[in-house]
């Protein structure tokens, strides 16, 4: 049995794609998946399967777009490959404050414009690409980041998601449960 991680995309934002955490909880349920808990309602759950993980990744989606209307990209990770990440993480400046950093999981084969990224870091904004992620480094905030906004135009992916590292260090710690 292996323990994933599952975030999902652009779920509960601005009132957009709701998706309660209990109706999720109890999707995965359903889908016969064990040791079930979702973390804030931004589209993040624990679990476990043997399944693989396309096969999760596209069941997840199918279900929610079943039932909600709705289907949000899904990334998932094993638990061993989110300590992985948090272990890689080139800033540990950032963890004295933690909303500072940024994971961005990315599904697919990913391309950095690390020239455009460059170009688009400002205030000591910084980053590195790593294994299945993109560590954004923004002192002054996720969400006045001249590169946040820029994302999109300077990575691409099948998925890109990103989580804060106090979010991520909530889900390592659920994961190991």
């Amino acid at each position: 049995m292996t323990r994933f991680v599952a975030l999902l995309r652009g779920v509960n934002v601005g009132g957009r794609n709701r998706l309660p955490m209990a109706a999720w909880r109890g999707l995965l349920t359903a889908r016969g998946l064990t040791g079930v808990a979702t973390c804030i309602q931004s589209g993040n759950a624990v679990f476990d399967s043997e399944a693989p993980v396309a096969d999760l990744q596209q069941q997840i989606t199918d279900d929610i777009e079943a039932r909600f209307g709705f289907a949000p990209g899904c990334c998932l990770r094993t638990a061993q490959a989110l300590d992985a990440a948090l272990a890689a993480n080139p800033f540990p400046e950032a963890e004295n404050a933690p909303k500072t950093l940024h994971l961005v999981f990315l599904r697919g084969k990913a391309r950095l414009e690390t020239a455009a990224a460059t170009d688009a870091c400002t205030d000591g904004e910084a980053f590195h690409m790593g294994d299945g992620v993109l560590y954004l480094h923004t002192p002054n905030g996720f969400g006045r980041s001249t590169l946040a906004a820029r994302l999109e135009r300077v990575l691409t992916a099948d998925l890109l998601t990103a989580r804060n590292l106090t979010t991520c260090l909530t889900l390592q710690e659920m994961a190991r449960q």
